[in-house]
């Protein structure tokens, strides 16, 4: 057999793969028929929908670039090209790859809707540049009044009247998972009261755990609101005995961020030295947009209560240190080997995620088994080794790193030596991925790290990215 049959035959298992959701063997496969015959666009093509689907952006639009070059007429690396820079948020990118596929495809009703709507956003953005005065940052929270929201004579949910208690937010969850909504009025109060909270905190939040006492932390949530229950079921609700660290990307693909974001900001205002939440890559004006969180709001509730979430995103923390001893960021590590904890703490992270810099690599860096470091993966941050790792946990007198950010078979990985551990909490992601989730317990005198998994629970039905942008269904 020749390399050229090898690599048909190498291809067709892939894609046998691929429509298995089985991603991660697909690449693979993929990758040793491009090694046998690195001549053929659709190889690249096909695995550069795999890295869209692993969410290895930077990869993908390696790939769909180079079926291009191979083959100027595959349409379908204009299309996979397009989704990549949308999912990196350079949308003008993806429209003239758009453009493309509209011209040689003129009847093409869904590139034409995609055109369309790329266009649109495109606009957009470009208007809101033209309006925007840096010196005047006009805040939707100002504009909101309460007290002149009325409480419908119908409604039977949850109150909050003064103070939110305990025994509200355990109303809250059970209205939540019978699929009935807060009122506007409770919603906006919860918002708003947590924003005067996050004000007040620094970019870097330093946590101290008694010597006997457990603390736990958990990764991406995504919008799973019945699996954040379960990890309540698990492990005890929140409490001042038993305090949380939720580190970031609670909302967007799973089709109920509303309900998580409102139950994590409620404990939050409940147990505000307690309960504490970092901001991931998704906690973003572009990735809410893309991946469901924008359109989810908006059919709950409201465009201005959109708004007000973005405000208040931006206000996230974007690390914990626990004891002074363990880093907990959402992404990972930077791309020099200077950065103090000190340099965390002084970010201005009230803004949207920029492009690089310390920001921008707390939410979006992985790391590699490799040593050094490497171009992301995803096109955003950067890959960091295991001496990058150790050299910033010597560097900064840190025992080792909790990230979350990545889909972990077990729910969790525990790499580079011991010193960089990961944690993903939502199980079966997106309802494909066949994954565990997992939490974090450890104790202050130790700060030992301890693994509980699970599976996913039935939700309502429901499904992923049910909200997200029509421009995500480029597959």
């Amino acid at each position: 057999m020749t390399n050229v049959e090898k690599a048909i035959e190498l291809k067709e298992k892939a894609n046998e793969h691929f429509k298995k959701q089985e991603y991660t063997k697909a690449i693979e496969l993929y990758s040793e028929a491009i090694k046998l015959d690195p001549t053929v666009s659709t190889y690249f093509g096909n695995r550069s929908i795999s890295y869209l689907k692993t969410e290895c952006f930077g990869y993908a639009l390696a790939d769909a670039t180079k079926a291009i070059e191979l083959d100027k007429t595959y349409v379908k690396g204009y299309y996979r090209r397009a989704a990549a820079y949308m999912s990196l948020g350079k949308f003008k990118q993806a429209l003239k790859d758009f453009e493309t596929v509209i011209k040689v495809r003129p009847k093409d009703k869904d590139a034409l809707l995609k055109y369309n709507e790329c266009s649109k956003i495109v606009k957009r953005i470009a208007f809101e540049k033209a309006i925007a005065v840096d010196d005047y940052k006009k805040s939707v929270a100002e504009s909101i009044d309460i007290e002149s929201i009325p409480v419908e004579e119908d409604y039977k949910g949850p109150r909050l009247d003064d103070k939110i208690t305990p025994e509200f937010m355990k109303d809250v969850q059970i209205a939540f998972k019978e699929g009935k909504k807060l009122h506007r009025k409770y919603a906006y109060k919860i918002i708003l009261g947590v924003k005067a909270l996050f004000e007040k905190l620094p970019s870097l939040v330093d946590v101290h755990i008694p010597d006997d006492n457990k603390f736990t932390v958990c990764g991406d949530i995504h919008g799973q609101f019945y699996d954040l229950l379960h990890i309540f079921e698990l492990n005890g609700l929140p409490s001042e005995d038993n305090p949380y660290l939720f580190n970031g990307d609670f909302v967007d693909r799973g089709s109920f961020s509303v309900e998580c974001i409102l139950t994590l900001f409620g404990y939050k205002l409940l147990y505000p030295n307690h309960f504490h939440m970092s901001r991931g890559n998704h906690e973003s004006q572009t990735m809410n947009q893309m991946y469901g969180f924008e359109g989810e709001v908006k059919s709950k509730y409201s465009l201005q209560m959109y708004e007000l979430f973005t405000e208040v995103f931006n206000l996230l923390p974007l690390a914990h240190c626990l004891n002074k001893q363990v880093l907990v960021m959402h992404g990972g590590l930077f791309s020099n080997d200077s950065v103090t904890l000190k340099d965390i703490k002084a970010v201005d992270r009230n803004r949207q995620p920029p492009d690089e810099g310390i920001m921008c690599e707390l939410l979006w860096s992985d790391p590699m088994p490799n040593y050094g470091r490497a171009p992301s993966k995803r096109g955003v941050g950067v890959q960091f080794g295991p001496d990058v790792t150790e050299k910033f946990c010597n560097f900064n007198n840190l025992k080792y790193i909790i990230r979350s950010h990545e889909v972990k078979a077990e729910g969790y990985e525990v790499a580079h030596d011991g010193k960089c551990v990961t944690v993903f909490s939502a199980p079966n992601y997106c309802d494909t991925m066949g994954n565990k989730g997992a939490f974090i317990t450890m104790r202050g005198k130790d700060l030992e790290p301890q693994f509980e998994t699970y599976s996913e629970v039935p939700h309502p039905n429901v499904k992923p990215m049910a909200y997200a942008s029509s421009l995500f269904s480029f597959m």
